[in-house]
């Protein structure tokens, strides 16, 4: 999908909140699209890589409210930002509290088009092997997914924040630099299940998800989209491919989710929604697009 297809970007104000795998990209792009960035980091020496790319860097909490002036008004906004690390209490400040200074922000930037946050698609409780789309119950699985669902509802019932609220529910993120999977295979121990879904997003299709909700696709008001690639593939499908192009046996698979991480249920995101409303596709269809070219590389 051609980003600009969406609308004219130069010139614009966009103001990255969390500027890390995702918002580094996204800002890295915008200034070749000829827009003004202003993107706010945890990290000092992010911020310093960021300003020789020439985009303004402001290195605060998001939580906190001493970056609103400094980053004064804008176009569009973009709240990708991470926990950091860390547990509940961490996903709290970030995303809870990070939002709450976010539309406090917002309602005093006066001429606020659209706020895009990227969300994850572990706010569905939904098992079973069951297709899951955006009318489907959201519902907090644990402490983590809890705090994503209140910050999720937050920004939609915020009305004087901006004309645009986009929530984009994203599937498990992969892309350069970000290889986990592929790791683990190599290690030969995977952790999870074979039988059970996993969906999963390139980075650059999140990217391209995020531009078309900035480029005014959508009416007014807010909306939910989810972003995952076309695949509806098994775990074991792709460990069994990447094992094959990697040249290693098939590795085991612990049954047990990664690090504290709680179970993700077993379904299949729909994108159908975002294709329709916006004219997005993937460029990366499935994991072995993706994958291939991360490989090639």
């Amino acid at each position: 999908m051609n980003p600009e297809a969406h609308g004219n970007f130069a010139g614009k104000h966009l103001v990255i909140l969390g500027c890390g795998f995702v918002g580094g990209e996204i800002a890295r792009q915008a200034l070749e699209r000829g827009l003004r960035v202003t993107a706010l980091t945890r990290n000092a020496e992010r911020a310093a890589s960021l300003r020789q790319l020439g985009v303004t860097a402001v290195v605060a909490d998001l939580a906190g409210e001493a970056w609103h002036a400094a980053v004064g008004r804008a176009d569009w906004a973009l709240n990708c930002v991470s926990s950091g690390g860390g547990g509940v209490e961490a996903y709290r400040r970030s995303y809870l509290d990070g939002m709450k200074s976010v539309l406090g922000w917002a309602s005093t930037s006066a001429g606020l088009d659209t706020l895009v946050y990227t969300s994850s698609t572990s706010v569905y409780p939904q098992g079973g092997g069951v297709t899951v789309d955006e009318t489907a119950a959201v519902e907090g699985r644990d402490e983590r997914t809890s705090l994503l669902v209140e910050t999720e509802s937050l920004l939609r019932a915020a009305t004087g924040s901006a004309r645009l609220r986009v929530v984009l529910r994203l599937a498990g993120i992969y892309g350069p630099g970000r290889t986990h999977l592929i790791e683990q295979v190599r290690r030969g121990e995977v952790s999870g299940s074979s039988s059970q879904h996993l969906n999963l997003i390139h980075r650059d299709d999140a990217c391209g998800a995020i531009w078309a909700a900035l480029g005014g696709g959508a009416a007014a008001g807010e909306v939910v989209f989810n972003v995952a690639d076309d695949g509806r593939a098994t775990k074991g499908e792709i460990v069994e491919w990447l094992a094959g192009k990697l040249g290693c046996p098939p590795p085991r698979f612990t049954g047990e989710p990664a690090g504290s991480r709680s179970p993700t249920p077993d379904r299949i995101i729909a994108n159908d929604r975002l294709k329709s409303a916006l004219g997005w596709s993937p460029r990366w269809a499935t994991f072995r697009e993706g994958y291939a070219n991360l490989l090639s590389r």
